[in-house]
């Protein structure tokens, strides 16, 4: 890359305080009281009304320009793919949510209808999610345990579990938070809190998602064993679940094991075989599509049920379900998971249709995502469905076979609709490991992300440590409160950052009116007489006191003792001067004499240098506010002592750089008064130099250069 050319410039102004600045440019006074703001919120028109209806409803503007031609055949081929994707996945990750295959299938469907109307993503395929049903899952083996299913049997001691009353249960309790969640994310969206997804930094998402992908694996083990652990919750649960898995090792069911390792090969195998032929074929091979049939022909062929003990989904019942009201009276226990799974959905899906926006030059509405996934889980929940988000390996096949708009979303749930109605009841013998290998081999991309440890702490340690905690929080505690704990850390680190900024004394560049630090430039030097004081960080309570021990220990004054020190001196001065007086009573002819003496004695006193203060002070030090976006109590308290302080150390203090809201911060704070007025800020570190080493004089600055 070529060096860019300097080019030299000239300017030629006045030296500007803060006062002039607003003179020369004529400041505006003019602000909008929050009445105002408020009647111009709530004013209703009809252009006003229309807009903000066909916001909530984007199928009224986007369907009706749809490009039939170009858009109708990729949409189309990328349905049915999709659609595909759906079948395997979704009766999979009903198991994570610990209810029957079936209603992974309506969680396919209901919620996909709803996000085609009030969605703004193009690309991204909501459904059925590893992450969201794992959460699910706690939720309903947390409140639906199996002891509280179990029957006396037909001996006195042995018991039976009554599975279609837990399913039933679990069935209620999973639809029950998913409404939950989902009228939180309709409020949020209502109230325009879209922004709460900020919280969500990459390296939190993805840390978080890969804890929950082994939560996940932990969860499918006892499908691929054959085996029936007890169900541990709250902290340290998955710990107790591995440790209670190796433990019952013993009682693997062979041909469960068998069929899970078998599934797991061939589906690694046939996708690294597709991948390969992904550039020859333009449709992706439906790998697990072809695997739940084999396995159910296989299944149903040696009955595997019967012969070997496999388990096996059971019956799928065909047609839809009348929707039905959630279970009111389990709310109130259950509102931390469906906030945590109102949070977690919103802010996966939103990471990945920005992305896709991006790529594409369109833009999603962060508001209004949080409006159609509120309605479509609040609306699913309804119809016995639970939690959706979307997924990364839906969207990209979505994508990648020609996808351009949400008509393919409705496509794949027409897809789950003719399943649902017609071809589920066949996948009855399909054996539950063999979705348990699908959920493994799917959660691929998920541990590859341990590889960010590696490049975060090539590139930013602090993330690197969000990552690592976020994951180490997550594993230990349940989903929904390692989310809580993973936020609060990673907002703890922001604050920490705040209270350990980096502090600098600035020089000046030869022959420019930039200043750098002096420590890590060679030729920029200080100031001589002026101390520039630069923090990288805001002002607030919780830096204050550290700010104010940096700038003694930069400056090399400190202030504290200095003042201490011209105390004694006045002490001792009075002492002199009482001295003196008593000795002109008793000696009237010298008494002049005396006193020029001890004023002599005086200044000689004043100038002595204090063995543990340093007695060479700058005349002036101006103190960079640029980096300060806003003034707390404290911060204007902090700068007004140190104005106070110095200022009766002989020092005069400047300001440069203040934001509007920290000006009005300080007005405000009454930092201003008759003697301390605006003509002590500066608009930029050159014109407090400059008016520190000339005055108060009317000068023009020629160019650059002091």
């Amino acid at each position: 890359i070529a060096e860019m050319k300097r080019v030299p410039y000239h300017i030629q102004r006045d030296v500007l305080d803060e006062l002039g600045v607003d003179q020369v440019a004529e400041k505006s006074d003019f602000k909008i009281s929050a009445k105002e703001k408020f009647r111009e919120a709530v004013r209703c028109t009809g252009p006003r009304f229309k807009s903000c209806f066909l916001s909530f409803v984007p199928l009224l503007t986007w369907l009706p320009r749809y490009p039939f031609r170009e858009n109708a055949i990729g949409d189309l081929i990328s349905g049915i793919s999709v659609g595909i994707m759906h079948l395997p996945q979704g009766m999979a990750y009903a198991l994570l949510a610990a209810v029957p295959p079936v209603f992974g299938l309506y969680s396919s469907f209901y919620p996909i209808l709803i996000y085609f109307i009030f969605g703004t993503s193009k690309h991204i395929s909501v459904g059925t999610y590893a992450v969201m049903s794992v959460m699910i899952g706690s939720v309903t083996e947390r409140l639906a345990p199996d002891s509280d299913f179990m029957i006396p049997g037909n001996d006195t001691n042995s018991t039976s579990l009554d599975i279609v009353s837990r399913d039933a249960e679990r069935v209620k309790i999973a639809a029950t938070v998913t409404f939950l969640s989902g009228i939180f994310q309709l409020l949020l969206g209502l109230v325009r809190f879209g922004f709460v997804v900020t919280y969500l930094s990459e390296p939190l998402v993805r840390a978080y998602t890969t804890a929950a992908a082994i939560h996940v694996i932990v969860s499918q083990l006892k499908y691929s064993f054959g085996i029936n652990p007890q169900r541990y919750s709250g902290p340290l649960s998955l710990i107790y679940t591995i440790i209670e898995d190796c433990a019952l090792l013993g009682q693997t069911n062979i041909g469960t094991l068998v069929v899970s390792i078998v599934t797991i090969i061939g589906l690694v195998a046939a996708k690294e075989l597709s991948a390969l032929a992904a550039r020859k074929i333009p449709i992706p091979i439906p790998v697990e599509l072809i695997t739940i049939i084999i396995a159910t022909v296989v299944s149903w062929q040696m009955d595997l049920k019967t012969e070997y003990g496999v388990e096996v989904v059971g019956k799928i019942p065909s047609g839809l379900q009348a929707p039905v009201a959630p279970a009111v009276s389990l709310l109130g226990s259950m509102v931390g998971d469906a906030f945590a799974l109102a949070v977690v959905g919103y802010g996966i899906a939103i990471s990945l249709g920005r992305i896709f926006a991006l790529k594409y030059a369109y833009k999603v509405d962060s508001n209004q995502e949080l409006i159609a996934l509120g309605l479509s889980n609040s609306i699913g929940g309804l119809f016995n469905c639970f939690a959706i988000s979307c997924s990364m390996s839906r969207s990209m096949v979505q994508v990648s076979t020609g996808g351009k708009s949400q008509v393919a979303g409705a496509i794949s749930a027409l897809v789950i609709l003719v399943i649902l109605l017609k071809i589920g009841e066949l996948f009855e013998e399909l054996p539950k490991a063999v979705l348990a290998a699908i959920i493994y081999v799917n959660l691929q991309g998920m541990m590859k992300q341990f590889g960010d440890i590696r490049s975060l702490w090539r590139t930013n340690k602090v993330d690197m440590v969000v990552w690592v905690m976020t994951l180490i929080l997550t594993v230990l505690f349940n989903p929904d409160m390692g989310l809580a704990a993973s936020i609060a850390f990673s907002i703890l680190t922001v604050v920490f950052r705040t209270q350990l900024p980096k502090y600098s004394i600035l020089g000046q560049v030869p022959g420019t009116d930039i200043y750098k630090p002096v420590e890590d430039y060679n030729q920029v030097k200080e100031i001589p007489g002026i101390m520039i004081f630069h923090s990288s960080a805001t002002l607030y309570f919780a830096n204050a006191e550290m700010y104010i021990d940096a700038l003694y220990e930069k400056t090399g004054v400190d202030v504290a003792k200095l003042l201490s020190h011209k105390k004694k001196l006045e002490a001792k001065r009075l002492r002199k001067e009482k001295k003196a007086a008593k000795k002109a009573k008793k000696e009237a002819k010298k008494r002049a004499k005396e006193a020029v003496k001890a004023a002599e004695d005086v200044g000689a006193v004043e100038v002595g240098p204090d063995p543990d203060t340093d007695t060479t002070l700058p005349q002036a030090i101006i103190l960079d506010l640029s980096p300060v976006n806003f003034l707390d109590t404290v911060g204007v308290k902090t700068l007004r002592n140190i104005y106070k302080d110095y200022g009766e150390a002989g020092v005069q203090v400047y300001f440069c750089g203040c934001q509007r809201g920290v000006v009005e911060s300080m007005e405000n704070g009454d930092f201003f008064n008759e003697k301390v007025t605006k003509s002590i800020l500066f608009s930029s570190v050159h014109d407090a130099v400059l008016y520190c080493q000339q005055g108060n004089s009317e000068e023009v600055i020629q160019g650059t250069h002091l």
